[in-house]
């Protein structure tokens, strides 16, 4: 099989793909790259290929079925998850899935054992989902020592940091999710546990019981259990721990719901009695029993568009449902899983989960705008279809293979025999879409075009359906499609029709519960569960987001995750909420702790003719800080005057040329100007101001643990001045803001490896449209 030819058929892989499948998918010897696209395809092919000779299939029927695989890879229609395409076929020991859940147990032991495990599974390039469920709360007894116990949130922490030391395998970052019952006695910790920062490793949900949803119905308090003891130690008002959630989920994007009965209720617990599921996989979209794994795929549905965009060819799309369950199937016998417990617990019960993306794309490929009746109306045929598709391929598996172990003892033992206990998994889609060169999951675009920077090259990419339906439509131009790529998305442009705006709509540009009813519409019909990122504008409230949990709740998903626009970017330029204005005995334009500096300032503004910038001394001595920050080390120089006034500051950070360095220079440059601006504060004072403007802008992720954390570039300067200066760190401003409707406008997230503008937040994980940069 090794010896086997590699089939003549090339792919058609865009920029995009090409980088990202150098930089973390090829084979190489350092950095010399040793496979094309098409030898990663076909290694991946050969190496899952293999799992047929233990059916005794014949050396033909495996070449048949390595190049059935291959097809799928090579036209576009079908990739499994990046662990596959990173480790099938390299023998270099790591396994091929993406997603794991380990149990937690309620003792010392247990608990670091699970840290291990935890560890060694980012090491392959996996990520983990942990349930501190049954963790004792905080403060309670522990007889083998008489001491107090730490509580879940702790051992949160300890999970968190103990990710930070391990990268996975060099390619993926490690990623998790972490869940507790919401009728833990330290269900409020926990629910507030990532407001202060620190926890960047991790997704949290609250497992939100029936109970519990039925108490916020009816405005009723709930019991809190002691997961040690089962017994009752409290009660709490459902609405009270329900808007506690809603606030921090309004601030961070954490916490998520995990509607945990509703689950183990369904077809995502498949041997119940057997099992309870307790956690989900870092995204949220797949429920696990403890140390089970499973393997995942994603069909790019807009292949599947007939070539008069007037329907789907559904035979197609039947033919390649089976043979990428055949795919997946296979995956299981063959991957090299990295602990016994996790290798028995996924071949007992054979879980596998085929998903789709290139559903935006499907949908503007047919004129079908995400935000209509008939997205959801075709959303729900198809989730049937490959549904129905999927558990008949299974089916014919278990007539040849034989049913998953556990089969007897499952809720399908009265029905047809299955190969697999679950057979769908709508997944996130980060880089596999962009090989694929196709929209992420079931999301709406980011935007209908973009622009790249690279050195001197000013790349513009824009939505290939969108530019066909411009040239049909004969309103195509150059200049147009710079000024979508200007503004993302098409909305208000005049020479762009009305239908096709309706059509082209991106993703803050559709209303949150057109986001949620889209999940609900594939949950319906989805075994395990939904990735979806129920996108959020900035100006968004605490009842937009208490509004869009409540509906998923109503509409039968399994679980939810909410992300306000700007709620973890990095904003650039952002200057914080206003103070209030100065008393009238101030001076003009001085805040009140300032005043008694107004004096001293305004002799020495006295000796500047009116309006004149100071200008530089040709020599001025200062002292570099060195201070690690999310966009990397950042190097802040401080120069002062003979006087030891601090009169400029430089901060670099990130590549020559790239937008990140830009932006650093650019607030240096601005912190210089205002130290340099006639004014009756003292340089010490601006320097205050300054401070005051940008500690605690929070970005997308932090670096560092307590007085050290960095939450961004802006926070890692003002730390900067303030320790130059002598000054305390101020605090941040708190979700106030959002009862009282101020709010500040949000963009996307500078990427950490590229430094271009295009990180976005989608189905529970950041990834970059320009370079492929992944978080998970």
């Amino acid at each position: 099989m090794a010896q086997a030819t590699r089939p003549a058929k090339v792919g058609n892989w865009s920029e995009s793909a090409q980088r990202v499948l150098r930089e973390r998918y090829l084979m190489r010897r350092g950095k010399e790259v040793l496979e094309t696209p098409e030898g990663m395809c076909w290694r991946v092919a050969t190496a899952i290929a293999r799992a047929e000779e233990r059916y005794a299939k014949g050396p033909t029927a495996v070449q048949e079925a390595a190049e059935a695989f291959y097809d799928l890879m090579i036209d576009g229609v079908f990739l499994p998850n990046s662990p596959t395409l990173m480790n099938a076929g390299k023998d270099n020991g790591l396994q091929y899935s993406a997603c794991y859940v380990l149990p937690v147990g309620d003792s010392m032991e247990e608990i670091f054992e699970a840290v291990k495990r935890a560890a060694i599974i980012h090491k392959s390039g996996g990520g983990t989902g942990v349930s501190f469920s049954r963790l004792r709360p905080k403060d309670s007894l522990v007889e083998s020592t008489g001491g107090k116990a730490s509580g879940p949130v702790s051992f949160l922490r300890a999970f968190n940091g103990a990710t930070d030391a391990v990268k996975q395998g060099g390619t993926r970052r490690g990623a998790n999710m972490g869940i507790l019952r919401v009728d833990h006695p330290d269900i409020l910790e926990f629910v507030e546990s990532k407001l202060g920062g620190g926890i960047t490793n991790f997704n949290i949900s609250v497992a939100a019981t029936d109970r519990f949803m039925e108490a916020l119905a009816k405005d009723e308090a709930y019991d809190l259990i002691d997961p040690h003891t089962r017994e009752v130690t409290g009660r709490l008002r459902a609405r009270e721990v329900f808007d506690r959630i809603v606030q921090a989920a309004w601030r961070t994007g954490d916490p998520g719901l995990f509607f945990i009965d509703r689950c183990n209720g369904g077809r995502a617990n498949p041997v119940r009695g057997l099992y309870e599921v307790e956690a989900t996989n870092p995204c949220g979209e797949q429920p696990l029993y403890p140390n089970e794994a499973c393997n995942l795929g994603s069909l790019n549905v807009a292949r599947f568009v007939r070539p008069d965009h007037e329907g789907i060819d559904w035979d197609r799309l039947d033919r390649v449902v089976r043979t990428t369950v055949r795919f997946l199937d296979d995956v299981i016998d063959v991957n090299p899983y990295p602990l016994p417990e996790i290798d028995q617990a996924v071949k007992d019960n054979r879980r596998i989960g085929l998903g789709v993306m290139g559903w935006a794309d499907l949908l503007q490929d047919l004129g079908i705008p995400y935000d209509s009746e008939q997205a959801l109306e075709l959303g729900d045929r198809l989730a049937a279809f490959i549904q129905r598709a999927g558990h008949e391929a299974s089916a014919d598996l278990a007539q040849e293979r034989g049913p998953f172990p556990n089969w007897a003892r499952s809720i399908y033992r009265e029905g047809p025999m299955l190969r697999n206990s679950t057979v769908t998994t709508i997944a996130p889609t980060g880089t596999i879409s962009i090989i694929s060169g196709c929209s992420s999951g079931i999301e709406p675009l980011f935007a209908i075009a973009y622009s790249h920077i690279v050195g001197d090259r000013h790349l513009t990419f824009v939505s290939p359906t969108f530019e066909r339906v411009a040239r049909e439509g004969g309103f195509y131009s150059e200049a147009l499609m710079e000024r979508v790529a200007q503004q993302g998305m098409v909305r208000g442009l005049a020479e762009i029709p009305e239908e096709v705006q309706r059509v082209f709509v991106t993703a803050h540009e559709v209303a949150p519960e057109w986001h949620v009813r889209h999940q609900a519409v594939f949950q319906k019909h989805t075994d395990n569960g939904v990735s979806k990122t129920i996108n959020l504008p900035h100006s968004a409230t605490l009842d937009d987001v208490a509004r869009a949990y409540r509906l998923a709740y109503d509409l039968g998903c399994i679980g939810i995750t909410i992300f306000r626009d700007g709620c973890k970017d990095t904003q650039v330029l952002h200057v914080g909420t206003q103070k209030e204005p100065a008393k009238a005995e101030a001076p003009s334009g001085v805040p009140e702790a300032a005043a008694p500096e107004a004096a001293a300032a305004a002799v020495e503004a006295a000796a500047e003719p009116r309006g004149a910038i100071k200008p530089r001394p040709r020599t001025l001595r200062g002292v570099t800080y060195r201070i690690d920050t999310p966009m990397g080390a950042a190097y802040i120089h401080v120069n002062q005057t003979e006087a030891g006034e601090p009169f400029e500051v430089f901060a670099n950070v990130g590549k020559g040329g790239s937008d990140t360095a830009a932006v650093s220079e650019a607030i240096g440059r601005l912190v210089s100007l205002v130290l340099r601006l006639p004014s009756p504060l003292s340089p010490r004072a601006r320097v205050e101001q300054v401070v005051h403007q940008l500690a605690g802008i929070g970005g997308r992720r932090e670096q560092g643990f307590g007085k050290r954390r960095v939450r961004s570039l802006p926070d890692a300067i003002a730390q900067v001045l303030a320790e130059h200066i002598g000054l305390t760190e101020p605090g941040v401003e708190e979700i106030e803001a959002a009862r009282k409707g101020t709010q500040i406008q949000g963009a996307h997230d500078l990427c950490p490896e590229c430094g271009h503008h295009t990180l976005v937040y989608q189905e529970g994980c950041s990834k970059c449209y320009s370079c492929a940069y992944s978080d998970c």
